[in-house]
């Protein structure tokens, strides 16, 4: 077959692959079935630029954007040199689809492009869902094969001096922009290898954001803000995708400027603009199963380090008994987030992760522990509509015989229901109980208005 006849049956496929989508866009079967009209014709142009780049490819003298020309001046040579009757928007296609290969993550690469995509999810190669505005939408995006995904998956961990092959089948790693990636490949994910990217936000959300977006009310913002500037500790709660991270680095930012701040995470998200910021990252074992360094080694040599205040992106092990142990001895003003569906069940939850760390404890000595370290718990949560908001800003107000008692400062009315669209017409509004830290937030307003009077 010529080109000028590969080129009129691919362009065929394209329409009845449309019409397939539009006939049965669930049938995952079809799906897997349908082909890149253009797969060939690529295959042919890539490895006619490897011939011709060769090992300026891998040249480490070469910056990414000498490299990137080098591809992209090549990639014209390539296809204007070939006897392909393309259009212009054929040609165009195909030169960036090529570059993403070679000088991005393939088929996604797009979609690390786009701003209004907060994640990716690769169910294999013939399927991929992205989140926009909290939703999951269906992308006309796939993968040649399998092999095109692994080899896609095997660059990305590649690059952060990691692997995933039948003995390693899963891994956590982190794009040079700080997005989050898990894959999971065969024998462990049995229809395919499967991706999944949280896109790292360039520009922070900012607490007027938060408050655009309806998640907090402004009043409740201006206490949070009191709360940090007052020094409480205070754990942030909420499920998977609940905002959590994003209400801590909102919560991150009221940090006084002068103070000296060390941040501790498992994939380095938070972006704090103090000056004063220090920021540690865990590190998971090698592929000899050695260099490890937890949440929990980084949060005990952070107390070496004359911390003003510790932020944790994430307590889920036994590195909760050394946050609480650092609350409780001197770093006030303490910030970190814990997997849980409630206030209470945020508790309930650092016990158990402190009960890990094995050390012999009575749970009541546990949870004076937590009631006396613990000043705030703020929790969110993730609604139909795909909007994250706050539903409980509570106390934590010491011991009544074995239990921790719990005040609701402000809680979110769901006996309002919701609109048509999953939008909550509840508010955040406050419970009347007066908190017993007023003192101390009443003294952080006078301090930050310029007001507080010389000390005693």
């Amino acid at each position: 077959m010529s080109l000028a006849d590969r080129l009129a049956a691919a362009r065929a496929g394209q329409q009845g692959d449309r019409d397939t989508r539009t006939v049965d866009p669930g049938n995952r079967m079809r799906r897997s079935e349908r082909l890149d009209p253009f797969a060939d014709l690529k295959r042919e142009v890539h490895r006619a630029l490897l011939a011709t780049l060769g090992p300026q490819l891998y040249d480490a003298t070469l910056s990414a954007a000498e490299l990137e020309q080098r591809v992209r001046r090549t990639l014209v040579d390539v296809l204007a040199g070939g006897e392909t009757p393309l259009t212009a928007a054929d040609r165009t296609r195909l030169s960036q689809e090529i570059a993403d290969d070679i000088l991005g993550y393939g088929p996604i690469e797009p979609l690390l492009r786009d701003p209004d995509v907060t994640e990716i999810m690769v169910n294999g190669p013939d399927l991929v869902f992205v989140e926009r505005s909290g939703r999951l939408h269906e992308v006309d995006v796939r993968f040649a094969d399998e092999g095109h995904l692994r080899r896609t998956i095997d660059k990305i961990v590649g690059r952060v001096g990691r692997r995933v092959d039948e003995s390693t089948p899963m891994v956590d790693a982190r794009l040079p922009d700080g997005s989050r990636v898990n894959a999971i490949i065969p024998p462990l994910a049995v229809d395919g290898s499967l991706l999944t990217v949280r896109k790292f936000a360039t520009e922070p959300l900012t607490v007027d954001d938060l408050v655009r977006f309806g998640s907090v009310p402004a009043e409740v913002a201006g206490f949070l803000r009191d709360c940090v500037a007052a020094r409480l500790n205070i754990i942030v709660s909420g499920g998977t995708g609940a905002g959590k991270t994003t209400t801590l680095n909102v919560l991150s930012a009221f940090i006084p400027g002068d103070e000296r701040i060390i941040t501790v995470e498992d994939a380095a998200e938070l972006q704090l603009h103090q000056q004063h910021v220090l920021r540690l990252e865990s590190r998971p074992p090698n592929i000899e199963g050695r260099g490890e360094v937890t949440i929990r080694d980084l949060v005990r040599n952070a107390l070496r380090m004359r911390p003003d205040r510790i932020v944790v992106g994430e307590v889920r092990d036994a590195a909760a008994l050394d946050m609480l142990q650092a609350m409780n001895t001197g770093h006030d003003g303490s910030i970190s987030t814990v997997h849980a569906n409630s206030p209470r069940d945020s508790l309930a939850r650092l016990e158990t992760m402190v009960l890990l760390a094995g050390i012999d404890l009575p749970v009541r000595a546990i949870r004076e522990q937590v009631s006396s370290a613990v000043d705030l718990i703020v929790h969110q949560a993730r609604f139909r509509d795909g909007g994250r908001r706050i539903t409980h800003v509570t106390e934590v107000a010491g011991m009544a015989g074995d239990d921790v008692v719990l005040h609701d400062l402000f809680v979110l009315d769901r006996t309002a229901g919701t609109d048509v669209d999953g939008h909550p017409l509840g508010r955040l509004s406050p419970t009347g109980w007066r908190p017993s830290f007023e003192a101390l937030l009443a003294a952080a307003r006078a301090e930050a208005d310029g007001s507080a009077g010389p000390p005693p």
